[in-house]
C-alpha cells in the first residue's frame, strides 16, 4: 500500500520591491529581519486554512526587480521569520502546560477541601443556610477545576497546529520570479492556490 503524499499549497504574493517585504521597523540585516506584517498574515492565514501536516511553495513576484539575484535571501529570509515562530509556539506550549499543571494542583486541592467541608455539612441536614452552604462549596470546587481542564482539553491543540503549520513555512520551497505592473494596484497584492502531489492540480 502506498504511503499518501503530503498535500503541497502554493501561495503567490505580488510586490512592488523587495524592501516590501520586510518590516521597516527593523533595523537588522535582510536574511534576519522580521517580514513585513501584512505579508506575515496572509501567509499565515492562508497556511492555517490547511492540514497541519501540509507543505507549502511559496513564489514571491517582484515588479522592480534588484540586479542581484534575491531568492537566496528572501528564502533565508522566509525561513529564518517562520522557524522562529515555530520556536515561539513550542515555548509557549510549554509554559501553558507548566501553568495547566500549577492550576491542576491547585484546584484538585482546593476542590478536596469543598468536597470534606461539604461532606462536614450534610450532618446539617435541617439547616438551610448548611444546605446552601454546602451547594455552594460543591459548585465553587468544581469551578476551580475550570482553568485545568480548559489547558489540558482545549487550548494546547491550537497552539502545537499553529506550531506545525509554521515549521512547514519554514522549510517551504521559496522561488522569486520577476513581477508585472499590470495588477499592482496596491503595494503588496496575494494570491494562494492548492496543488496536490505529484500530478493533481487545483487552481
Amino acid at each position: 500500500m502506498n504511503k499518501a503524499h503530503p498535500p503541497i499549497h502554493q501561495i503567490e504574493m505580488r510586490i512592488a520591491e523587495l524592501a516590501q517585504l520586510f518590516n521597516s521597523m527593523d533595523p537588522t540585516p535582510f536574511h534576519h529581519r522580521d517580514l513585513d506584517t501584512e505579508a506575515e498574515a496572509f501567509l499565515e492565514s492562508w497556511a492555517l486554512e490547511f492540514s497541519q501536516d501540509s507543505h507549502f511553495r511559496i513564489i514571491v513576484q517582484i515588479e522592480k526587480m534588484p540586479q542581484d539575484d534575491p531568492a537566496a535571501l528572501v528564502a533565508e529570509a522566509i525561513h529564518n521569520h517562520f522557524e522562529y515562530k515555530s520556536l515561539l509556539a513550542r515555548r509557549k506550549l510549554r509554559l501553558l502546560f507548566v501553568e495547566g499543571r500549577t492550576s491542576l494542583l491547585i484546584g484538585l486541592g482546593f476542590l478536596a477541601l469543598c468536597l470534606i467541608a461539604a461532606d462536614l455539612l450534610s450532618g446539617f441536614p435541617s439547616n438551610t443556610f448548611f444546605k446552601i452552604l454546602k451547594e455552594s462549596l460543591l459548585i465553587g470546587g468544581w469551578v476551580a477545576m475550570w482553568r485545568p481542564m480548559q489547558i489540558f482539553l482545549y487550548e494546547w491543540w491550537p497552539i502545537v497546529r499553529r506550531g506545525r503549520i509554521y515549521n512547514n513555512l519554514g522549510r517551504a520551497s521559496v522561488k522569486v520570479t520577476p513581477g508585472t505592473s499590470q495588477s499592482m494596484h496596491s503595494a503588496v497584492s496575494f494570491r494562494a492556490q492548492t496543488e496536490a502531489v505529484p500530478t493533481a492540480r487545483r487552481p
